[in-house]
């Protein structure tokens, strides 16, 4: 397994989550691949999206239904600032996980974790386990509580 993916494992063990690590094999870097990979829909799968603040340039992490879009208004007035989209390539530097495998395990203790309370709605959602192929299935308010994550409404 990727240095990625060990760290969403050893996360979600020291956070009390069992969780099974699935590498499906080919790509879930989209909620519809995943969706389709995971046999599921694409409501109950969870985006990973980090913007930064854009004056503070602090990273935040928004976790929201694949069928849902960020309303960064709300968001904005969540986290007291204007944002935008992060760089990928800080993205990865920073958190450790690429584009198409951030999860919501394993996130850097600096980076503020916020999600959609429309997620809460699902018996079991399914998130990016740190690799474009590597996802796992929760409970989400178990995963909510182990990603240290605060809920709102964070869609339009």
């Amino acid at each position: 397994m990727s240095k990625s993916v060990n760290r969403v494992k050893a996360y979600a063990e020291a956070a009390g989550l069992p969780i099974e690590i699935k590498r499906m094999g080919e790509s879930t870097r989209t909620a519809e691949e995943a969706a389709q990979q995971c046999g599921c829909s694409v409501a109950q799968i969870v985006k990973s999206l980090i913007f930064e603040g854009e004056t503070s340039a602090k990273l935040y992490l928004f976790l929201v239904s694949g069928v849902r879009q960020l309303d960064l208004v709300k968001a904005a007035g969540l986290v007291g600032e204007t944002l935008k989209r992060a760089d990928p390539k800080r993205i990865r530097e920073e958190t450790g996980f690429a584009i198409g495998g951030v999860s919501p395990l394993g996130q850097p203790d600096d980076v503020p974790r916020y999600g959609d309370e429309s997620l809460l709605g699902f018996d079991v959602v399914w998130a990016a386990a740190g690799a474009h192929d590597a996802v796992f299935s929760a409970e989400p308010q178990t995963l909510f509580r182990a990603a240290k994550v605060q809920t709102a409404d964070l869609v339009a």
